[in-house]
């Protein structure tokens, strides 16, 4: 029997997490299977996965094997590129002292990374780095800290992953006698400071790599750049070029961590980063491995859950500059420490979200239950840590499937963050917020936005979410579906399944990990493992056993629905991965939802 004997969809109208299921391949869609199988000899579940994200016949070779060279834009594409590189150029050239601007987050620290590493490598003047502290300074360049590095003799200043909007700074800055470079990503305003802009969400950028997240930005730059130097002789048998493929683990993990879509450009990027990060050649990246406990080559997954949160932690609850520090660092005795400095950070974080969840659960309750109409969950809290607001909307929206904004309130003045629906662009309703004087400062990008606010403004910047995302949230929910890639029996629960479809991968934001549905499977044993999660085992109606785990799952409808103990039968939505315990590697089925058999 064909372990994809049954229907993906599996007639389910309504799961035990309130949505409908749907098999992702429409009529046209399994003839595209089809196709793919006969023309490249590719296996049925391989097939499937490739034809639901678009894949054509002419195109699977290429996207199986993405290669970096096929893919990589030339870098003077990107509006004043060319400019900017010649700039930086003659910075090296003429041992200016450069200082660095980065954004306290993943992308931020692996940009400044990418920069000074190049840096190093030039013979250039160490970088002065800066990384503002999250909670007393914020997001973006400020004027104290531009005060403080032209005092330090810095006549150069490069922002990275922000500076798209810091219309006062940049102007302070160039009355100090600096010059300004951003390598950014975020969307732009209709009048950009007084700076070399490169971004491709430029209103005026035509490239085409609006996807990039800054470090990929940089990296674009980076290879400009080189060329700029190689065409003025600056590389010599002494002084080589950098391997610039050597950097492309940092831009794996910005790219994952910044939630950019693995499609294309991106998707090469991350497939060459990992694995240059399987080779551990970067002391501060093997170090953070370790104190995350990553055996095994690295998965796109492992920089988004494991190494990402780590690198987050030193700007949310602790000193902002660890992680780019650890990124650059050559001594790996430094190295482990500070990699266990951010994992102990990023218990501590744990244990703050975890306490600041449960008030904003409740406070969410509250709202949907005043009103059927919320389209914006905006909550706050006068104690919240602002370090966790991102990762509590991030929840939010995950556990009632609407976009969210959570805010800490320090006095008059809050800083928020909220993440977005598919189809729902957060971003551009916190530009319109701040234009309309809702907001003091804000933006971001589609699915993931950031504010500063007054609390007298804050039911008016509630109410404007409300009604501007109304309908692009209908919308969102009409098509809300648990979008089913193929079925699959017990059986057919392997590692020699998994290779197959990771050929597929790297996963991520926009090309999703594949999703199986398990049809009737009886709960076997089901109990409450770490602080939150839900391991169960699993059991068709063939005998066929598949031990499997529900994340954060213990207190919602999915975890409550594991253990109050009826057994099922079930149908069950789940993603496999591998899982390496004491040397032996074996398949993961991660629980995404169940449905009871009607």
């Amino acid at each position: 029997m064909s372990d994809s004997v049954f229907p993906a969809f599996l007639g389910v109208e309504r799961s035990v997490l309130g949505r409908r299921w749907r098999g992702r391949l429409d009529a046209r869609g399994e003839a595209q299977s089809l196709a793919l199988t006969q023309a490249h000899g590719i296996d049925d579940f391989l097939a499937r996965v490739i034809a639901g994200r678009g894949v054509t016949v002419a195109d699977a070779a290429g996207f199986l094997d993405p290669k970096l060279r096929d893919l990589m834009p030339d870098p003077s594409l990107l509006r004043d590129m060319d400019a900017a590189t010649d700039r930086l150029a003659h910075a090296i050239e003429t041992g200016e002292q450069i200082a660095i601007f980065g954004d306290y987050d993943v992308d931020g620290a692996c940009s400044a990374a990418l920069l000074i590493d190049f840096w190093r490598a030039a013979g250039a003047p160490e970088p002065l780095l800066y990384i503002p502290d999250r909670i007393t300074e914020g997001y973006g360049p400020n004027v104290e800290a531009i005060r403080d590095l032209a005092a330090r003799g810095a006549t150069l200043l490069a922002a990275v992953d922000c500076g798209t909007t810091s219309h006062e700074a940049f102007a302070i800055a160039r009355a100090l006698g600096l010059e300004v470079i951003v390598l950014d990503h975020h969307q732009a305003p209709e009048v950009l400071p007084d700076a070399l802009v490169v971004n491709p969400n430029r209103l005026d950028d035509l490239s085409g790599q609006g996807a990039l997240c800054a470090a990929g930005v940089v990296f674009l730059a980076l290879a400009g750049l080189s060329r700029t130097l190689r065409g003025r002789g600056w590389w010599r048998e002494d002084r080589p070029a950098p391997d610039l493929l050597a950097a492309l683990d940092l831009v794996a993990l910005a790219t994952v961590a910044d939630v950019a879509p693995l499609a294309r450009l991106n998707r090469a990027l991350v497939a060459k980063g990992l694995s240059v990060m399987a080779a551990r050649s970067r002391p501060g990246l093997a170090a953070l491995m370790d104190a995350a406990r990553l055996n095994g080559p690295p998965r796109a997954r492992d920089l988004g859950f494991a190494l990402g949160p780590r690198i987050n932690a030193g700007g949310r609850i602790g000193d902002a500059g660890l992680g780019a520090r650890l990124l650059t660092l050559a001594d790996g005795v430094e190295a482990h420490r500070i990699a266990v400095e951010l994992d102990r950070l990023n218990s501590e974080r744990q244990l703050v979200e975890r306490a600041t969840l449960e008030q904003a659960i409740a406070q969410a309750e509250a709202q949907l239950a005043r009103s059927n109409r919320v389209s914006c969950l905006v909550l706050d809290g006068a104690d919240w840590h602002p370090g966790v607001v991102g990762l509590i909307a991030s929840r939010l929206k995950e556990r009632f499937n609407i976009p969210a904004f959570v805010i800490a309130f320090n006095g008059e003045y809050g800083t928020g963050s909220g993440r977005s629906l598919s189809g729902v662009d957060l971003g551009s309703a916190v530009r319109r917020a701040v234009d309309l004087g809702l907001a003091v400062k804000g933006g971001g990008h589609a699915m993931a936005a950031g504010v500063t606010l007054e609390r007298d403004r804050l039911d008016d910047f509630r109410l404007f979410l409300n009604e501007s995302l109304e309908a692009a949230v209908e919308a969102a929910r009409l098509d809300d579906a648990l979008v089913v890639d193929a079925a699959l029996s017990g059986r057919g629960v392997s590692l020699d399944l998994l290779r197959r479809v990771e050929r597929a991968g790297p996963f991520g934001q926009g090309n999703p990990e594949p999703l199986f549905a398990l049809p009737e499977q009886q709960v076997a044993f089901a109990q409450t493992v770490g602080a939150d999660h839900v391991r169960a085992r699993l059991r068709s109606r063939d005998g066929a056993t598949v031990d499997a785990i529900a994340f954060r799952a213990a207190s919602s409808p999915l975890g409550m629905a594991l253990l109050n103990g009826d057994g099922g039968p079930f149908h069950v939505a789940a993603k496999l991965s591998s899982n390496v315990f004491r040397g032996v590697e074996r398949v993961e089925t991660r629980i995404i939802d169940l449905a009871r058999v009607q």
